[in-house]
C-alpha cells in the first residue's frame, strides 16, 4: 500500500470512435497531415491492494471486450510523439472521483486516492510548430493543463495552511482616488458607484473597516446573475428613433406605461426597468384574474403551476408543474463541456430545489459558423469549432447520466455569435402539490447543506458571468466555471422524490450562484453559518473561497430541529453527504464564521438594497425594414443556385449528428410520473413532449 500503480485505458482499433473524430479535426480544420492519432485515458493509483487493484482492472478501468490495457508504459513506436492533459489543481476531475467511489466497492475499508489524465500519441512527421497547435487545440488553459509524463511518488496533496481573511484597513475613511484604485485591483463585476455605497454603509452604520470576504459576498450578492442588477437599473428619457417600425414600438411602450401607473399607482419604490417590462404582461394577467393557477410562495426556485392530475384514470389530486431555463453563454464560451454541461445541471436544480422531478429538457443553442479555419478564430477566444462539439458533449454527458430525454436540440448559427455563444437549456418536471410544503424559516430553525463537496471551481461563477471579459478571461477565469456531477444531482432527485423527506422541508435553495452566502443567506432574513463545519473536496479553502464557491450538486433544506436526525438518516440512505451548517436567528442579519471568528457580519437591510441605485438614459434604434424577397431586383440567381445555397445553409441543413448525442426517448400518450401512477398528456401536451 501506498506505492503508485499507473494504468493506461485505450479503446481497440474499432471503438477509438474518439481518435478517429479527432483525427478528422486535425486534418480538415487545422490542415495537418497526420498518420494517425490515438487517444489514452491514464490513471495513476495509490492505496490500493494488490488484490483490489487486479479486480479493478477489468471492472473499474476497463471494458475488456472494448480497451486494451497498459499497467506503467504503453507501445509507442519511434515516429509517433506523445502528451498528457490534466485538470488543473483544484478542478473537480469526475472520471477519477467515479473510480475513487468504485474501487470502493471492492474493499470499502481501503481509501484509494486515484488521478486521471488524457494522453494523445500523435503519427507523423510533424514540426515543433505544428505540435504545439495540436496541444493547443487539445488543451483548454481555463481548466487544463500538460501534464508530465514522470510518475509521482504519491498522489497525496500537501496544502498550505489558509491565511486568516484580511481585513481591509482604513476603508471607511478611504479618500476616493485611493478607494478607485482599490476597486480597480479587486476586479470586481459590481459598480464603482456600488462600492461607494458600501463605504458609506461601513463608515456609518457599522463604524469598522470591512472584512475581504465581505466584499467578496456582497459583490456576489449584488451580481446581475443573482440579483439582475443590470435588468432593475432605472430607465429615464426614452426616445424612440424614426423609422418605419417606430408606431407598433411606441404604442407598445405606451401600453406598459398605462399598466405600469395603474398597477403600482401610489408607489414611489417601482420604477420602469427591463425587468419591470418583462414582467408587466404577466402581472395585467394576474390583476384581470388570468392567473389563478400559478403558485406563489416566498420560495422561489421555478415557475409552477397548479394542475387536476388524473391517476391511473381514477382519483383526480393537484400537481405542480415547474418550468426552468438557464443561460450559461459565459461559462461555455470559455469552458465548452463544463459550461453547457452546468447549463443543464443549473436549469434542472431550481425545480429540483423546489421538489419537483424533472422529466423533459430542451436545448437552444447560437454559435458563429463553426466550419471556418482555425486561422479566422478571434484572439482570445477558443476556436468555434471547439466550442460548439465541447458544449454538445457536455450538455449531452449530464443529461444522458441523469437520465434526463432531451426532446429538442437545435443550433442557430450566426455570424453575431462569434463574440458570444448563446447556451440555453430549459426543463420541465413535476410534484404532487401536497408533497410540497411551503413555509417560512423560524427562529431556531436548522439549515443543512447536502450534497457534492465544496472546491474552487465554481470561485466567483455569478460576479464572472457579470463582467466584462476580456482576451485574457480565457487564461484568468478558470475557477469561475462550475464542473459538474449529475451522479450525485440524481441522488439528491431520489432524495427528494420521497413523500416522507418531502414533507420534512420547509424551504430549500440550490447553491448554483453564490454559494454559501447566497444559497443559505437568502433562507431567512437571520443566519449564522459556520464555514467550518462546510465538507470540503480538499484542504486549503480560506473562508472567503468556503463562503462563495458554487455547485450544482448542492442543496441548503431548512427543517425543524426535531427533525434533523431523521432527515440526515434519510440522506444518508441516498449515500448522500448532509452536515447542519447553519441556525435560523431573530435579528436579520448575515454572520458567517470561520476558524471560530465572525469574517461576514451585514445587515439585511443593506443586503437587500442590492447596491447603489443605477440610472440610465435609453434611446430606441429603429429597425431597417427589411426588404421583400419578392421585391428582389437581382435574379442572376437561378431557382436550383438559391436551392442549393438555402439548403447548404448551416441553420437549413440536417442537424441529425447533433440531434443522435441526446438521449430524446418519450412517452408518446403518456408520462409515468415519479411517485407512481401514470399522468395523461392533452393533445397539446403531447405535441410539447
Amino acid at each position: 500500500m501506498g506505492k503508485v500503480k499507473r494504468v493506461y485505458v485505450e479503446k481497440k482499433k474499432d471503438y477509438a470512435v474518439k481518435a478517429k473524430e479527432l483525427l478528422e479535426e486535425l486534418r480538415q480544420y487545422l490542415g495537418l497531415e497526420i498518420e494517425d492519432i490515438r487517444v489514452l485515458i491514464r490513471y495513476d493509483i495509490e492505496n490500493l491492494s494488490d488484490a483490489s487493484y487486479q479486480k479493478a482492472l477489468g471492472t473499474v478501468f476497463s471494458e475488456p471486450p472494448v480497451d486494451d490495457v497498459y499497467e506503467e508504459t504503453f507501445p509507442c513506436s519511434e515516429n509517433e510523439v506523445c502528451f498528457s492533459v490534466e485538470f488543473l489543481p483544484g478542478q473537480f476531475d469526475q472520471r477519477a472521483d467515479s473510480a475513487e467511489q468504485c474501487v470502493k466497492l471492492l474493499n470499502e475499508d481501503e481509501e484509494a486516492v486515484i488521478r486521471s489524465a488524457t494522453t494523445y500519441v500523435v503519427k507523423g512527421n510533424l514540426t515543433s510548430e505544428q505540435l504545439e497547435e495540436i496541444k493547443s487545440y487539445c488543451i483548454n488553459p481555463v481548466d487544463s493543463r500538460e501534464a508530465g509524463e514522470e510518475k509521482p511518488d504519491t498522489l497525496v496533496m500537501e496544502f498550505d495552511e489558509p491565511e486568516d481573511v484580511k481585513i481591509i484597513e482604513g476603508f471607511q475613511g478611504m479618500e476616493e482616488g485611493k478607494l478607485k484604485e482599490l476597486y480597480d485591483s479587486l476586479n470586481l463585476a459590481m459598480t464603482f458607484k456600488d462600492f461607494l455605497h458600501i463605504q458609506n454603509y461601513f463608515a456609518g452604520e457599522e463604524k469598522r473597516d470591512p472584512s475581504m470576504t465581505e466584499i467578496r459576498v456582497l459583490d456576489t450578492y449584488w451580481s446581475d446573475h443573482c440579483r439582475h442588477t443590470t435588468f432593475s437599473t432605472e430607465l429615464t428619457n426614452i426616445e424612440f428613433q424614426d423609422g418605419f417600425y417606430r408606431a407598433p414600438l411606441q404604442d407598445a411602450y405606451d401600453q406598459y406605461m398605462e399598466d405600469h401607473k395603474s398597477i403600482f399607482a401610489g408607489r414611489d419604490d417601482k420604477f420602469v426597468c427591463l425587468m419591470d417590462m418583462a414582467l408587466m404582461a404577466m402581472r395585467r394577467l394576474k390583476k384581470d384574474g388570468m392567473l389563478d393557477n400559478m403558485e406563489e410562495s416566498d420560495e422561489i426556485n421555478a415557475c409552477s403551476i397548479v394542475v387536476p392530475v388524473s391517476i391511473d384514470g381514477q382519483e383526480e389530486e393537484e400537481w405542480l408543474i415547474s418550468f426552468k431555463n438557464e443561460t450559461h453563454n459565459h461559462p461555455t464560451e470559455i469552458e465548452p463541456f463544463g459550461g453547457a454541461a452546468t447549463c443543464l445541471g443549473g436549469a434542472i436544480r431550481d425545480p429540483l430545489s423546489g421538489r419537483s422531478y424533472v422529466y423533459q429538457a430542451m436545448r437552444v443553442t447560437g454559435a458563429a459558423d463553426p466550419t471556418v479555419s482555425l486561422k479566422e478564430t478571434l484572439k482570445g477566444k477558443l476556436p468555434q469549432r471547439k466550442i460548439v462539439t465541447g458544449a454538445a458533449h457536455g450538455y449531452s454527458s449530464y443529461g444522458n447520466q441523469i437520465g434526463l430525454a432531451t426532446g429538442m436540440v437545435n443550433e442557430i448559427y450566426h455570424p453575431d455569435y462569434v463574440a458570444k455563444r448563446m447556451e440555453i437549456g430549459a426543463v420541465m418536471g413535476a410534484a404532487p402539490r401536497k408533497n410540497v410544503v411551503r413555509e417560512n424559516s423560524d427562529p431556531g430553525d436548522i439549515i443543512i447543506l447536502l450534497g457534492g463537496r465544496t472546491g474552487r471551481d465554481g470561485c466567483g461563477g455569478a460576479t464572472g458571468s457579470s463582467k466584462v471579459h476580456t482576451e485574457e478571461s480565457i487564461e484568468t477565469c478558470g475557477a469561475e466555471v462550475q464542473k459538474g456531477n449529475p451522479p450525485t444531482e440524481r441522488k439528491i432527485q431520489r432524495l427528494f422524490r420521497r413523500e416522507e423527506v418531502s414533507r420534512l422541508i420547509k424551504k430549500c435553495n440550490d447553491f448554483g450562484a453564490g454559494g454559501v452566502s447566497v444559497a443559505i443567506g437568502e433562507l431567512a432574513d437571520g443566519l449564522t453559518v459556520n464555514l467550518d463545519k462546510v465538507p470540503k473536496k480538499y484542504a486549503g479553502l480560506d473562508g472567503t473561497e468556503l463562503a462563495i464557491s458554487e455547485s450544482q450538486e448542492r442543496m441548503a433544506v431548512v427543517v425543524d430541529p426535531k427533525d434533523v436526525d431523521k432527515f440526515l438518516e434519510y440522506s444518508a440512505e441516498e449515500n448522500l453527504e448532509a452536515v447542519a451548517v447553519a441556525t435560523v436567528t431573530e435579528e436579520p442579519r448575515l454572520v458567517l464564521s470561520w476558524r471560530g471568528k465572525e469574517i461576514v457580519n451585514l445587515s439585511r437591510a443593506f443586503l437587500d438594497t442590492n447596491g447603489a441605485h443605477q440610472e440610465t438614459e435609453v434611446y430606441v434604434e429603429i429597425p431597417h425594414r427589411v426588404e421583400s424577397y419578392f421585391n428582389r431586383k437581382d435574379e442572376a440567381e437561378s431557382f436550383k443556385e438559391m436551392c442549393k445555397n438555402v439548403l447548404s445553409d448551416l441553420n437549413v441543413c440536417s442537424q441529425k449528428g447533433l440531434v443522435e448525442m441526446f438521449d430524446s426517448s418519450i412517452g408518446a400518450a403518456t408520462v409515468t410520473m415519479p411517485y407512481g401512477g401514470k399522468y395523461q398528456l392533452t393533445p397539446i401536451q403531447t405535441m410539447i413532449a
